[in-house]
């Protein structure tokens, strides 16, 4: 029996470690104290009804069933603006701690979910296959500091996205649950007595190390929204509280995949983003982290302008993606949507999306790009120092 099956058959997550001597040598080593916050929007979201051009009249004409009317649209300027169900996030905005990047894709995007989460996990390009995610990649090279609880924790999720292959990386939805499964997990071994399960031992008491310092028992006085996503944020904000430290945490917002009847959905899903990030902003201030957090959303591709006949829209390529935190230069950066020059019925993108895992690597980490693959990446002017 594999490892991984055993602790399935425990009810216990997964916990993928590296080899030992995989954090031995590199350097620079990066600054860690900055947390990178990952929330993917699972399913492909539509960019065009989350930062809306509003001013565009091609916009009302594209979409004649699921356009927001302009007076709905959250104003940002003259011309862009958000998604009601994003009003909550408007005072980010007005603070300058969210930055809104448009156009976001890459040369000769796929629109298979399956493939494009996986350049975007690798940042591969579109002809390229990698095994490892782009962060398990970051780690190789500059190791965050052993004394960490993890490399990075995913919350929402079965999978590792850009920590898989190779990342010291914890899956979970709840950090007492896996306290309590680890601690079974641990029992059935000793109990066990079989050796051909003795390999897994270090395995479990790495696991029963994480578990040990997952439950953060902080007492927030943070609200956190009664809903999934609200409970992920309550989580990650537990692992956050605790001073063993994580470098990063992804969590996964799912449902985004709208080929129909789209517009109540995209609300819903909105709008536990929104709140969610109200509620975490919250937590991470409390736990004076804000200026040391970095929030970044993705998804594996945006959605066609043209609407469908089932009041939805189809896979698409690019996407305008938010950028938030205490160090965050707020504003609109990247390519508007240029609904006039579409190719193919589709958006063409402005900024490559690994210029956002560059930025993190040389301005938020202070790590040279060079793990990121495909040559140089420019970095966007989005951090203050």
């Amino acid at each position: 029996m594999l490892r991984r099956d055993f602790l399935k058959a425990l009810g216990c997550v997964p916990l993928i470690c590296t080899a030992p001597d995989l954090a031995i040598a590199a350097s620079p080593t990066g600054q860690y104290q900055n947390l990178l916050i990952l929330i993917e929007f699972k399913g492909g979201n539509d960019g065009l009804n989350m930062a809306i051009p509003y001013a565009d009249d091609a916009y009302y004409a594209l979409r004649p069933r699921i356009a927001i009317p302009r007076d709905q649209v959250v104003q940002l300027d003259e011309r862009t603006g958000l998604h009601p169900a994003l009003q909550t996030m408007l005072p980010l905005w007005q603070a300058g701690e969210l930055a809104v990047v448009q156009g976001i894709g890459y040369p000769d995007p796929n629109m298979s979910h399956f493939r494009a989460i996986e350049i975007w996990d690798t940042a591969s390009a579109s002809n390229e296959y990698l095994q490892q995610g782009w962060l398990s990649r970051t780690f190789a090279q500059f190791p965050p500091p052993q004394s960490y609880i993890a490399e990075g924790v995913s919350i929402g999720s079965a999978d590792l996205g850009p920590l898989a292959g190779g990342a010291r990386a914890i899956i979970l939805n709840n950090a007492d649950q896996f306290s309590r499964q680890a601690k079974l997990a641990d029992d059935a071994l000793i109990r066990s007595g079989n050796a051909a399960l003795a390999h897994i031992l270090k395995v479990e008491n790495d696991i029963q190390h994480a578990a040990s310092h997952l439950s953060g028992h902080y007492t927030f006085t943070t609200e956190f929204p009664k809903t999934t996503f609200g409970n992920a944020i309550h989580t990650a904000s537990e692992i956050i509280a605790n001073q063993s430290g994580v470098a990063v945490v992804r969590i996964s917002l799912n449902g985004f995949d709208t080929h129909t009847n789209q517009q109540p959905t995209q609300a819903r899903l909105l709008k536990e983003f929104a709140d969610g990030v109200v509620a975490l902003k919250a937590a991470l201030t409390e736990l004076n982290r804000w200026d040391s957090s970095l929030l970044m959303t993705y998804s594996e591709f945006g959605r066609r302008p043209q609407d469908n006949a089932g009041n939805g829209t189809d896979h698409g390529t690019t996407a305008p993606h938010f950028i938030i935190g205490g160090k965050v230069k707020g504003g609109l950066y990247g390519k508007p949507p240029a609904l006039q020059q579409l190719e193919n019925g589709n958006l063409t993108y402005g900024v490559d999306f690994r210029s956002l895992y560059s930025t993190i690597h040389e301005k938020w980490w202070r790590l040279p790009a060079s793990s990121i693959p495909g040559g140089h990446f420019s970095n966007l002017n989005i951090i203050r120092t």
